[in-house]
C-alpha cells in the first residue's frame, strides 16, 4: 500500500499530542514527586533519565499511542468507526464472558496466591528445615508459564475410563470410584483449574516476600507478646499481620498487575476456547488471528486502562515508604 501524508496525518497528529502530553506527565512527576534541587541536579536527572525516556517512546509510548489510534477504526485501520469498537465489548456475549473470566482472575488469583505464600511464610518460619521447603515453594517460580501450563495439563488429562489413567488428577478420582472428567472442558470449573496454575506459580513470590517481612519484625516484640501470653493466632493476628501489612499490599498489587496480563496460562492451556478466554488472550485472537485490528487494540485499550490504577496505587506507596524511611 503507497504512504500517502494526508492520510496518515491524523494518526502522526495524535502521535505527537500523545508524545507532548506523556513528556508533559513525565516532566509533572518529575516536579512534584522528586523535583531536584540545584541546577547540577536537574541536569544529572536528564542525563539518566534521557536514555530511559527515548526507550519509553520508542517500545512503550508510540505503540500505546498507535494501538490507541486503531482502537477509533476498523478491522483494516482505514475507516473511522469511534466508540463501536467499545461499545461492541460490551454488546457481544462472548467478549462479556471474557471480561466476566478476566475478573475472576483478579478476584482469586491475587488474593489466593498472597494468602498461601503467607501462610507458607508463617508455617516454615524458623522451622528446621526452612531452607529446604523455601525452595521447593519457590521452585515454580523457576518455570515459565509455558512450562508451568504444560505441567499441569498433564495433571488434568484426561482418557476414557476404559484406559490407564495419566493425569494425575483423573487418577486420583478413579482410585475413589470415580470417573474421569474432561476438566478443561467443563465451564466454569475450567476457569478455575486454570487460576490454580498462577497461584501455584506466584505462591512462591509471595512466599519469599513475605518471609522476609516477618523476619524484620523485631524479636523484643515478639518474646513480649508471649509472655503477656498471646498465643499463636494472637500472635498472628495482633503482631504479624499488621506489622507485614505494608509488604502485603505490595505483593497483591503486583500480583494482580501480572493476573490482568496473563495470557500465556490460558494460551497454552485452552487457547482460549471452552469459555476460559481472558482480555489479553482475546486482544491476540482478535487482532492477529482473526485479522480484527480495531476490536482487538480497544481491548487492549481496556486492559491498559484497568491496570493504570494499580501502577498509580503501587508509585504512591513506594513515594510514602520513601518518605517515611
Amino acid at each position: 500500500m503507497e504512504f500517502s501524508f494526508l492520510n496518515e496525518l491524523p494518526k502522526l497528529v495524535w502521535m505527537l499530542i500523545g508524545i507532548v502530553v506523556f513528556l508533559g506527565v513525565i516532566g509533572l512527576m518529575l516536579v512534584l514527586l522528586d523535583a531536584p534541587r540545584s541546577k547540577r541536579d536537574r541536569w544529572q536527572a536528564v542525563f539518566f533519565l534521557g536514555p530511559a525516556v527515548l526507550l519509553l517512546l520508542g517500545g512503550l509510548v508510540y505503540p500505546v499511542i498507535r494501538t490507541t489510534v486503531l482502537s477509533f477504526y476498523d478491522r483494516s485501520g482505514d475507516t473511522f468507526v469511534g466508540l463501536a469498537n467499545y461499545l461492541w465489548m460490551f454488546q457481544r456475549p462472548e467478549i462479556l464472558q471474557v471480561l466476566l473470566n478476566t475478573l475472576l482472575w483478579v478476584l482469586f488469583a491475587p488474593v489466593l496466591a498472597t494468602a498461601v505464600g503467607l501462610l507458607y511464610a508463617v508455617l516454615i518460619d524458623r522451622s528446621r528445615f526452612e531452607s529446604l521447603a523455601k525452595s521447593l515453594v519457590f521452585m515454580p517460580m523457576a518455570i515459565s508459564f509455558v512450562g508451568a501450563s504444560i505441567i499441569w495439563r498433564f495433571v488434568y488429562a484426561y482418557r476414557p475410563a476404559d484406559q490407564e489413567q495419566y493425569g494425575l488428577l483423573n487418577q486420583i478420582v478413579v482410585w475413589f470410584g470415580g470417573e474421569p472428567q474432561l476438566w478443561l472442558l467443563n465451564q466454569p470449573l475450567n476457569t478455575f483449574l486454570l487460576i490454580l496454575v498462577l497461584i501455584w506459580v506466584q505462591a512462591g513470590f509471595a512466599m519469599v516476600v513475605m518471609s522476609a517481612a516477618i523476619k524484620a519484625i523485631p524479636t523484643e516484640t515478639v518474646e513480649a507478646a508471649r509472655i503477656d501470653g498471646a498465643g499463636p493466632w494472637q500472635l498472628f493476628s495482633r503482631i504479624t499481620l499488621p506489622s507485614v501489612w505494608p509488604t502485603l499490599l505490595v505483593v497483591l498489587i503486583t500480583i494482580s498487575v501480572q493476573t490482568l496480563k496473563v495470557f500465556d496460562i490460558v494460551r497454552t492451556m485452552t487457547g482460549g476456547n471452552y469459555g476460559t478466554s481472558v482480555i489479553a488472550n482475546e486482544m491476540y485472537s482478535q487482532a492477529f488471528s482473526q485479522g480484527q485490528l480495531g476490536q482487538g487494540s480497544a481491548l487492549a485499550v481496556f486492559l491498559f486502562v484497568l491496570v493504570i490504577p494499580l501502577v498509580v496505587l503501587q508509585i504512591r506507596r513506594n513515594r510514602k515508604a520513601r518518605e517515611l524511611a
